[in-house]
């Protein structure tokens, strides 16, 4: 009998981490090679990872709610194969609990005698890149970061750990601690608020999801300076050539022509057409990217959100656009991306024009500078102009609201780049082969 090591597998260039939210196996269950063993979070998704083998599942090294970094081994399974093929795990000795608390004593005593600046400086608890950012966002301090109490393995903490600690913070800068009189890790948590209801209220708890896509629409509100600019663009021939050619598309490429990726095909164009509106902010750096990797905000069934990423959008044809849309949209639905999918964006749009609405004013996804809100396509009167003179008609407009981070992002330029985009909607050929 061989033992098999499951490792966290890499999950995207930008993820070192992932958090366990159950086991789908159970210690003497029978796996086959690319059966799922246990689910995962991270930051950005939730995704399973599958066994790369036959066998039993006969040792867990992890348990639920634990902080597990990539390329760690978080389960043995036992196969049929020869033994030398496979690494054993290591499997770490086991300490008495009296050296294990003796341990700790001598860690508590160490800790007393160093001051507020040989904490900041030796503070050697790992924080995650996520939680590095936050601390950064928030102007935490090294010094203060080492007095949060962490509830993960270890004493680590967690980005849960973070939200808790910044609602509960005063707003005062950090005072100086000498000496610490507990580990951190073994700080009692505050007691929460009572939560107060009437008869009749229902409580529902906010899904993982759910608390991070709050936080993340905070931390934005927090950073950027909001700013919106709305423009109408008419856009009755992308309307009666759709109309045309979707039916003939739909039977030679097998897929579905939306309105999305004709509105991406332009948005990816007016980027490289206006390339300070695909940059990031780091302190006071300005990262110009090179790629221009398109954010398409997905409703998922459950009620929660999630942004899958186009990457390269503006080297796509009207096809490959398509593809890629139909793709992400779809798997969003079913819960199938990948870490990779969600990372990576430079612009996001979104399509409230999905649920009725006419225009908005979305939040910025950090680090990005600009999102562009695409309103619901209407039947309305115009005036149209023609060289003969102006006269009534009935035209299929909509409303496009950017915004975007007025810290970088001036009116003249919000103003022009989705100007640009309503220019290429307008002038769409209706006689354009697909």
């Amino acid at each position: 009998m061989a033992r098999f090591e499951l490792k966290l597998p890499k999950m995207g260039e930008s993820v070192a981490e992932a958090t366990i939210t159950s086991w789908l196996k159970e210690v003497g269950d029978t796996i086959e090679s690319d059966e799922a063993v246990l689910e995962i979070a991270t930051d950005k998704v939730d995704s399973e990872v599958p066994s790369e083998v036959d066998g039993v599942l006969v040792e867990k090294l992890f348990n639920v709610d634990d902080v597990v970094q990539v390329g760690q081994t978080i389960a043995i399974i036992e196969t049929d194969g020869d033994a030398g093929t496979t690494t054993e795990a290591p499997k770490a000795e086991a300490k008495p609990e009296a050296a294990v608390a003796a341990q700790e004593v001598s860690k508590t005593m160490e800790a007393a005698k160093v001051t507020t600046e040989a904490i900041a400086s030796s503070d050697e608890r790992f924080y995650s890149p996520l939680v590095k950012n936050m601390a950064k966002a928030e102007g935490i301090a090294q010094a203060e970061l080492g007095t949060i109490a962490g509830t993960g393995k270890d004493g680590r903490v967690t980005k849960n750990d973070m939200i808790t600690y910044l609602k509960d913070r005063s707003g005062q800068p950090a005072k100086a601690i000498a000496a610490p009189s507990v580990p951190a890790a073994k700080a009692a948590p505050k007691a929460a608020a009572p939560i107060a209801v009437s008869e009749g209220d229902e409580i529902i708890e906010l899904t993982r999801m759910g608390k991070m896509i709050s936080h993340h629409m905070v931390q934005s509100v927090q950073t950027s300076a909001h700013v919106q600019s709305f423009i109408e663009a008419d856009v009755t021939n992308i309307w009666n050539w759709r109309k045309k050619v979707k039916d003939g598309f739909a039977k030679r490429e097998g897929q579905n022509l939306t309105f999305t990726p004709i509105f991406m095909e332009a948005i990816a164009k007016a980027l490289r057409e206006f390339p300070m509106m695909n940059i990031s902010l780091q302190g006071d750096t300005i990262i110009k990217k090179k790629n221009i990797n398109l954010g398409m905000a997905a409703a998922l069934p459950d009620g929660n959100l999630i942004v899958p990423v186009i990457k390269n959008a503006d080297q796509l044809n009207l096809v490959g656009m398509t593809k890629a849309v139909n793709d992400l949209a779809g798997r969003a639905r079913d819960g199938k991306l990948t870490p990779d999918d969600v990372q990576g964006g430079t612009y996001t749009v979104t399509n409230v024009g999905t649920f009725g609405s006419i225009m908005g004013t979305p939040i910025i996804n950090q680090p990005q500078v600009g999102i562009l809100a695409l309103g619901a396509i209407r039947k309305v009167p115009a005036v149209i102009e023609t060289p003969d003179g102006d006269f009534i008609g009935i035209r299929y407009k909509m409303y496009l609201s950017h915004s975007y981070d007025h810290r970088v992002v001036n009116g003249a330029l919000g103003g022009q780049f989705v100007k640009a985009v309503k220019d290429y909607l307008e002038a769409w050929d209706k006689n354009r082969e697909i």
